[in-house]
């Protein structure tokens, strides 16, 4: 046999090879045979979870806390949007058990990854929570699993981060195991929707992770959404946050201006909302949104920098100094005299979802915001910008 026969024949082998893993991989998920691991129990990761038990797939939930793992066993959540109901009932079931032994992600066929994606202290993306689980990913990696991931992240991470570490372990995207992203769309405190009615966007790493990926996620929430790439499916949960960072920098903007001029804002905003078309409304606030939308603008505008672009940056520089704005309005009308009068509002201010004491700290790393307190420093309440931005959100504790 020639050399290009040879090379014929093992190409037709090796494929025959990915196939049958494919077939295998496709036969377990299509059946809810297949185990499945979810890395990092917090608001995203536990919710999915209890989704996924629900619909019959077996999971366990890795967490390095051993007290969560112990708690969620025992059928206590700490979590919201997951009662303890809920939780027992799948733990009483079997479909759902805890742990914080991750040599079993080799038993895994399916692995999701639900960890924080915070901000360094430049405000530039901090990976380091993906990559760690990466690697330990990559530790126990097998032929056959489904790797997904779903923190929210720049375009390509999963493609330039995520499968590089785990085809350092020889194994190869696509032939060996298939990788996707899917990004999570949970909204704390939100009643109206849960995992299973919120629609799913998917992508795989080449035609057989999308499939794998699609069918997996067919089987737990009611919609699914398949995109082209998996770097298309990371712009899509940026394009969600930023939209939102926009026009609530936006509608915040609008308040000023218009209280200045003797109008109502939510009067304003009750009539606009009557148009059926071309408007949605958004509501002025204290607070940043959220502990993600601050974030996910940072995520962008450190990737457009490979295409020189600075995507519409001044929105969410114009959030970040919406909690001092309205702090200085309140002192100004004399509202922050007393210290219970403080706490109140530092309550209302952590409504938005991030700790209070990061929205608008008092350190020596903010000053602009401590000298709030001080009716003598005209100076600093006229600079209304926070130094520090949240830098986390808690998808989960891995």
């Amino acid at each position: 046999m020639g050399a290009d026969g040879l090379s014929e024949l093992t190409e037709s082998r090796f494929l025959d090879a990915s196939r049958s893993t494919y077939d295998r991989l496709l036969n377990l998920i299509s059946t809810r045979a297949a185990q499945v691991g979810v890395i990092g129990l917090g608001y995203v990761g536990l919710p999915l979870a209890v989704a996924i038990a629900r619909v019959g797939f077996p999971v366990s939930g890795f967490d390095i806390e051993a007290q969560k793992v112990e708690s969620l066993n025992n059928g206590q959540s700490y979590i919201e949007a997951v009662t303890s109901t809920a939780l027992a009932g799948q733990v009483a079931s079997g479909r759902f058990r805890g742990t914080a032994d991750f040599a079993e992600l080799a038993v895994c066929d399916v692995i999701i990854i639900c960890v924080p994606t915070p901000l360094t202290k430049n405000r530039e993306p901090d990976l380091s929570f993906v990559r760690n689980t990466a690697g330990t990913v990559a530790k126990h990696l097998r032929l056959g699993q489904l790797i997904v991931l779903e923190s929210t992240t720049y375009p390509g991470t999963t493609d330039d981060v995520i499968k590089p570490i785990l085809e350092e372990t020889g194994l190869q995207s696509n032939i060996d195991f298939f990788l996707g992203f899917s990004p999570e769309r949970e909204d704390p405190g939100n009643r109206s929707f849960e995992v299973a009615t919120i629609p799913k966007v998917v992508a795989g790493d080449g035609i057989e992770a999308a499939i794998l990926v699609q069918a997996f996620y067919q089987g737990v929430v009611k919609t699914v959404v398949p995109v082209s790439t998996t770097a298309t499916a990371e712009a899509v949960k940026l394009t969600e946050n930023i939209f939102r960072s926009v026009n609530i920098a936006l509608v915040n903007e609008l308040k000023v201006v218009l209280g200045a001029m003797g109008i109502d804002i939510w009067e304003v905003i009750e009539a606009a909302k009557s148009k059926p078309f071309g408007y949605m409304p958004f509501y002025p606030g204290p607070g940043l949104g959220g502990h993600c939308v601050p974030i996910d603008p940072f995520y962008l505008t450190w990737k457009a920098r490979d295409t020189k672009c600075r995507p519409a940056s001044s929105s969410w520089r114009q959030r970040s100094t919406r909690p001092c704005r309205v702090m200085w309005s309140m002192n100004w009308r004399r509202r922050w005299t007393s210290a219970a009068a403080r706490r109140s509002a530092a309550r209302a201010f952590s409504s938005s979802g991030s700790p209070t004491r990061r929205m608008c700290p008092t350190s020596a790393k903010a000053p602009h915001c401590g000298s709030l307190n001080s009716s003598r420093n005209g100076a600093a309440r006229r600079n209304f910008t926070i130094r520090m931005l949240p830098r986390s959100r808690p998808h989960g504790s891995i």
